[in-house]
C-alpha cells in the first residue's frame, strides 16, 4: 500500500512506489518523462492548495489519453490512485476526491477495454521488446521538439508503445477490480454510483466473466434504489457494459435514464430502444438537460454521444 512519507522532494511528500520496481524515468505521460508522477499523486494527500490543485490536474489532463486510451505511466498510476482510495487522508474535509478517484478507474478500465486484441497486442510487443524499449528510451531523453518528430518517425513503434500500455492496463484490471468492489457498498450514495461506473468498465474484462452475473445482480438491486435519475442513468449504463438487460428502465420517465438504457449493447436492433435513441436525435440537447445543473454521467463524459451510438451499433 501507499506509506507515510518516507522522502520529501522540496515540500511535497513523495509517494513511495508500492511496487517497487517501477521506473517512472522509463515513462512518459501526455507531457514528456513521469518522473514527476508521484510526486503530484502525493500532493493530493497534502495540505499545500497549490500542490494539490497542481496534482489533480496532472492526474487528469497528463497520465490519461483521451477518448479513453492509455499512455505508459498510466498503469502505475492507476495502482497508485487504487491505494489512494483506501488512505484516510485522502479528501478527509472532501469526500468527493475518492469519487473523482473511482472515475479516474472507471477511465481505465475503458482504456482497459482491449477484448480479442489483447492477446495480439502482447504477441507483437513480444516480438519487438528490444525495438521498443530503445524507442521510449530516447522519447523519454529527448526535448519536446523531438519527441513531436518521433511519432513521425514511419516505424509504428510508438503506436506500439500506446498499445503496450493499454495492455499494461488490461493486465492490472483484476486487482482494480477488487480495490473498486468495496466502494459498491459505501455509505454515500455518490461514492457508490461512481463505483458502479468504474465496475461496468473493469468487470468487462475476461477473468471477471464468472462474477459478472452476481454483479449484474448486485447493480440492479442499487438502480432500483436509487434516489436521482444521475445515480440511475449511471448505474444503468453500468449494467448495459455489461451486458445486462436496461429493457425495464426504457420507460424511465426520466429521458437520460431512457436514453442510458436504450444505449446498451444488448438492446442493439430493439424497437423500443431504437424509438428512444431517435426522439433524442430530434431534441440531442435534453440528454445534457435531464441531468440539471450536473455533469452528464462519467461514461458519457469520455466519449461523445455519436460515438457511443457508433460504438452499440458495432457491438
Amino acid at each position: 500500500m501507499i506509506r507515510n512519507v518516507t522522502r520529501c522532494y522540496g515540500t511535497i511528500p513523495v509517494v513511495d512506489d508500492p511496487t517497487q520496481d517501477v521506473d517512472w524515468s522509463g515513462l512518459f505521460h501526455a507531457s514528456g518523462p513521469a518522473t514527476d508522477t508521484p510526486r503530484h499523486l502525493a500532493a493530493l494527500l497534502s495540505d499545500d492548495p497549490k500542490a494539490f490543485v497542481d496534482g489533480y490536474s496532472h492526474l487528469w489532463s497528463a497520465t490519461l489519453r483521451r477518448e479513453g486510451k492509455a499512455w505508459p505511466a498510466t498503469a502505475p498510476t492507476a495502482l497508485l490512485v487504487a491505494e489512494l482510495l483506501d488512505n484516510p487522508p485522502l479528501g478527509p474535509d472532501d469526500p468527493s476526491l475518492a469519487e473523482a478517484m473511482l472515475v479516474y478507474l472507471y477511465e481505465v478500465g475503458v482504456a482497459a477495454d482491449l477484448g480479442d486484441r489483447a492477446a495480439e497486442i502482447r504477441a507483437r510487443v513480444k516480438d519487438r521488446a528490444p525495438e521498443l524499449r530503445a524507442w521510449t528510451v530516447e522519447y523519454v531523453s529527448a526535448d519536446a521538439d523531438g519527441r513531436a518528430r518521433m511519432w513521425r518517425d514511419g516505424t509504428g513503434l510508438g503506436e506500439l508503445v500506446l498499445d503496450q500500455a493499454a495492455l499494461g492496463c488490461f493486465d492490472l484490471v483484476p486487482a482494480l477490480l477488487r480495490r473498486t468492489l468495496p466502494h459498491l457498498a459505501s455509505e454515500r450514495a455518490r461514492r457508490r454510483t461512481c463505483a458502479a461506473a468504474a465496475v461496468g468498465a473493469l468487470a468487462r474484462h475476461p477473468t471477471a466473466s464468472a462474477q459478472r452475473p452476481e454483479l449484474l445482480n448486485q447493480l440492479t438491486s442499487m438502480a432500483r434504489a436509487a434516489d436521482s435519475s444521475y445515480d440511475l442513468a449511471t448505474m444503468v449504463i453500468a449494467i448495459g457494459d455489461l451486458g445486462g438487460d436496461t429493457r425495464t428502465w426504457l420507460a424511465d420517465p426520466d429521458v437520460g435514464v431512457r436514453v442510458c438504457a436504450a444505449l446498451a449493447p444488448e438492446l442493439a436492433g430493439d424497437d423500443a430502444a431504437d424509438q428512444v435513441l431517435m426522439e433524442l436525435e430530434q431534441s440531442p440537447q435534453a440528454l445534457g438537460m435531464s441531468f440539471g445543473d450536473m455533469a452528464p454521467p462519467p461514461q458519457l463524459q469520455s466519449k461523445s454521444y455519436q460515438d457511443l451510438l457508433t460504438g452499440r451499433r458495432a457491438s
